[in-house]
């Protein structure tokens, strides 16, 4: 509602608030939606690293949406945040503990 202005004021920053809640509970759609957010700078500061993780988190969970912006989002980094952001991914996933 908050990401595309329907039935509430258009509001990226509370999207992001609602999303990231579903992100964290392992909905695949949610995590490319939040990488979708920081690629894209709305509601938080453009961030491909963590835009890469989250979008790996929703491919390793078998969404072809975000393989394909997962390999987007790559093109705008270097191959030292790439694996940064591999790590992050690995160790949310071995620790449970998912990325901001």
């Amino acid at each position: 509602m908050y990401d595309n202005g329907q039935g509430a004021p258009q509001d990226y920053a509370e999207a992001v608030k609602w999303i990231r809640k579903a992100a964290k509970q392992g909905d695949a759609e949610a995590q490319s939606h939040l990488g979708a957010m920081y690629a894209q700078g709305h509601g938080v500061q453009r961030d491909y690293i963590r835009a890469y993780t989250w979008f790996n988190l929703a491919a390793m969970a078998g969404s072809q949406r975000a393989v394909n912006n997962r390999d987007i989002a790559a093109k705008h980094m270097t191959p030292d945040e790439i694996a940064e952001a591999q790590k992050l991914a690995r160790e949310s996933q071995t620790n449970k503990q998912l990325p901001r």
